[in-house]
């Protein structure tokens, strides 16, 4: 009988000791404070992006359409050379979300992943992978716009809409 108890005492031993181990390394997070990093960083950009748009408009002189496609273009720029520079990967690891503002988030995982797979070539390397993160995204936002495209379409055709 004790022979039977004696595995199980070991076992729960090693669990034991597995929670310990777990515990030590897995990493304290305040949720209020992530949050608010967030909040900072993802303003920051937000507050760049509006920047940019005011200097095109007031002083540049261009139409509101011309200079949202020029912040829109800055933003992607910036958010590239600050991901080759390695200083994007560090805004992301510090503010969390917030480095993920649509625009910026997307360019730095298509240039992140573009980096990381240039050993492999071109064409396999970054021909292939560029979008192995950013692909799912234009998939999934090209589908969506048919489907509700398609909704909007059959809601005209019989009177809904």
């Amino acid at each position: 009988m004790q022979k039977n108890q004696q595995p199980k005492t070991e076992q729960q031993k090693k669990e034991q000791d597995y929670r310990q181990h777990v515990e030590q390394v897995t990493p304290r997070h305040s949720l209020p404070y992530q949050m608010a990093k967030a909040f900072v960083l993802g303003g920051l950009i937000c507050a760049l992006g509006q920047a940019i748009l005011n200097v095109a408009t007031q002083r540049l002189g261009l139409d509101r359409e011309t200079a949202a496609a020029w912040c829109s273009m800055l933003l992607v720029l910036v958010s590239v050379l600050l991901t080759g520079l390695n200083v994007y990967p560090k805004l992301v690891e510090w503010g969390g979300a917030g480095a993920l503002v649509p625009i910026t988030g997307f360019a730095n995982s298509v240039a992140s992943a573009a980096i990381e797979y240039r050993k492999e070539g071109q064409v396999f390397g970054v021909g292939c992978k560029i979008f192995t993160i950013a692909g799912p995204v234009i998939l999934f936002g090209i589908f969506t716009s048919w489907a509700l495209g398609l909704v909007c379409w059959l809601g005209r055709l019989v009177g809904i809409l």
